[in-house]
């Protein structure tokens, strides 16, 4: 006679499988089944905020997640090795419109690590920016995202240049739109888990968000009052007098600002460069 194995009744995928086999109405009510499905235990909460942010990245449009030109970084075409080398360093970004005569005139892409070859050989060959270019890539605000990522994805491309009928309007990234699923990406500027401020260059500080306004003050030898705020995100977007989007800049307290990660609800990560007239001020 042979052995009976006890198998359970059903696995955690039927369940779900014959949870969402109940027809939704609409997007929202196909959320509100899925966020039913992980209270019940039958998806994990990252795979959640992935469905809803494909859900979501399936509404939005180009213009929703570009980096604005007045953000830009980028390089011209007469530009020296020094020059470049230094945008490189100074934005920690990977790829540079490369420009002729304006914002207008993109010309091509660089790419930071096409660089490299000429580094390590200086002498054997004469730079030209123009010899390193790649061709770029132009769409328009209107573009869907999720159109958007899988042209990235055939293409191999990984960022776009935004135009309207006027001419250039901001650029895109594969991580962009990802993010809009994912959630933020951790990237060069992060900071472990134990700080909240870190040395990122000579003078050159990333700060979290949320650091307590009192924490700053210790550590820069600062006086903000805490009694509007209780975090320095708090007043940086109070200095810009509105919720800034990532590559806006403005100068506050002896600091240059940068915002490095920000989302349409909060800042997450900023960029503090002690200005030169307060250096002596501030530690």
């Amino acid at each position: 006679m042979k052995q009976r194995t006890n198998h359970p009744k059903t696995s955690w995928l039927d369940e779900l499988i014959r949870f969402l086999k109940r027809e939704p109405k609409n997007q929202q009510a196909l959320i509100e089944m899925l966020r039913n499905a992980e209270r019940r235990n039958l998806l994990d909460p990252d795979v959640l905020v992935m469905i809803e942010g494909a859900l979501h990245v399936a509404d939005m449009q180009v213009r929703d997640a570009m980096v604005a030109k007045s953000n830009m970084t980028v390089v011209s075409t007469g530009s020296g090795i020094k020059e470049i080398l230094n945008a490189v360093v100074e934005s920690g970004h990977s790829r540079f419109p490369v420009i002729g005569e304006d914002i207008n005139d993109i010309q091509g892409i660089l790419l930071a690590k096409d660089l490299l070859p000429y580094l390590a050989n200086p002498e054997e060959q004469e730079f030209d920016i123009k010899d390193m270019m790649r061709p770029a890539v132009f769409i328009p605000e209107s573009k869907r995202l999720n159109i958007l990522l899988r042209e990235f994805r055939v293409n191999r491309n990984h960022i776009a240049i935004v135009v309207d009928e006027y001419g250039v309007t901001g650029l895109i990234t594969i991580e962009d739109v990802i993010e809009e699923i994912v959630g933020e990406i951790e990237d060069e500027y992060d900071i472990d888990e134990e700080n909240n401020i870190f040395l990122h260059g000579r003078n050159r500080y990333t700060v979290r968000a949320t650091t307590p306004i009192e924490e700053f003050n210790k550590r820069f030898n600062t006086s903000l009052s805490n009694s509007g705020y209780d975090t320095v995100g708090g007043l940086v977007i109070n200095t810009f007098g509105h919720l800034p989007k990532r590559g806006e800049t403005t100068d506050f307290a002896g600091f240059n600002v940068k915002v490095l990660r920000a989302d349409r609800r909060r800042v997450h990560l900023l960029r503090f460069e002690i200005l030169p007239d307060a250096q002596e001020n501030v530690q």
